[in-house]
């Protein structure tokens, strides 16, 4: 399986090619990569190795740390938060017709895929718990406020939250209308 977070290290050189109006065949005739490979690695369809890496930085007048900085994101906070609208369009041109919009990432061994539809009712509150899953919580309409530690997360429709389930957390509705929610559990096998 493909590591997602290494996939954004193509967004980061087809960024970099663009920024320095490089074209795909000049940054292969550079590097001595083919297009074709170059190609796939721009639009997700596979990882770079090392080697690989280093020729197209090399190519691209910049440090390998460069294409590499930051792919895990910022750990500061126990979740991650995609606002409506906030996430960033991807163009892969080998997917005419279809609008990509990147929200997150996550590599993923061993686990289980939950999907539920979940609606809350009107002042509603679920007292902190923790599951053996990593959550992504999508809502669809109304408002919900989850709860980490000393913390709240308020959440209205197209937000998007990503955390582990390990970490206790609650759920409150706290409005007169109902919420609905996508919600996906990855959970984690136990041997």
């Amino acid at each position: 399986m493909k590591h997602d977070k290494l996939s954004l290290i193509g967004l980061r050189i087809l960024e970099m090619r663009k920024a320095k109006k490089m074209s795909l065949r000049e940054l292969a005739k550079r590097s001595g990569l083919s297009a074709g490979l170059l190609s796939k690695i721009e639009n997700f369809r596979t990882v770079p190795s090392l080697s690989v890496l280093v020729e197209i930085a090399n190519s691209l007048d910049v440090d390998v740390s460069t294409l590499v900085k930051n792919i895990n994101g910022d750990a500061a906070a126990p979740y991650l938060l995609v606002r409506a609208d906030a996430g960033r369009p991807e163009k892969r041109d080998d997917s005419k017709g279809l609008l990509y919009n990147y929200l997150l990432s996550q590599d993923l061994a061993g686990y289980s895929l939950r999907v539920n539809e979940v609606i809350i009712s009107p002042d509603t509150y679920r007292k902190p718990l923790s599951t053996n899953a990593l959550e992504l919580v999508h809502v669809l309409e109304g408002t919900v406020r989850y709860g980490f530690k000393d913390e709240e997360v308020a959440l209205g429709p197209g937000d998007t939250l990503y955390f582990d389930g390990i970490l206790a957390h609650s759920v409150r509705n706290d409005t007169p209308e109902r919420a609905r929610l996508f919600k996906v559990y990855l959970l984690r096998h136990t041997d």
